[in-house]
């Protein structure tokens, strides 16, 4: 069995979260949290598990989340791609405007 830390960390890409989350933020994941409706997580689509991806939790659905990105602009998440399933939930932007995030 693979052992896996608890807590993680990822960098934002893209412009997806905006205004909350820009390109560059650093943040702290933590694997295997509990998850609710409004929660910052990062996760992978069943369409596309190449895919890692920080989004907005927006419901349970099929067994996992259908996810949304916070810029209305930008449609790179359930709507394009479908159910998600969580790897963690972002807890900390450490980079570049320290603060946590709930």
């Amino acid at each position: 069995m693979k052992w896996q830390l608890p807590l993680f960390a990822v960098l934002v890409h893209g412009p997806s979260m905006v205004p909350v989350l820009r390109s560059g933020d650093a943040l702290l994941v933590r694997r295997g949290a509990r998850i609710r409706a409004g929660d910052i997580v990062v996760a992978r689509f069943r369409s596309r598990p190449d895919l890692l991806v920080v989004k907005r939790a927006i419901r349970e659905q099929d067994g996992g989340w259908w996810l949304q990105g916070d810029n209305e602009l930008v449609i790179d998440d359930s709507r394009k791609y479908g159910v998600a399933d969580v790897v963690g939930r972002v807890t900390f932007r450490y980079w570049p405007r320290p603060g946590r995030l709930s």
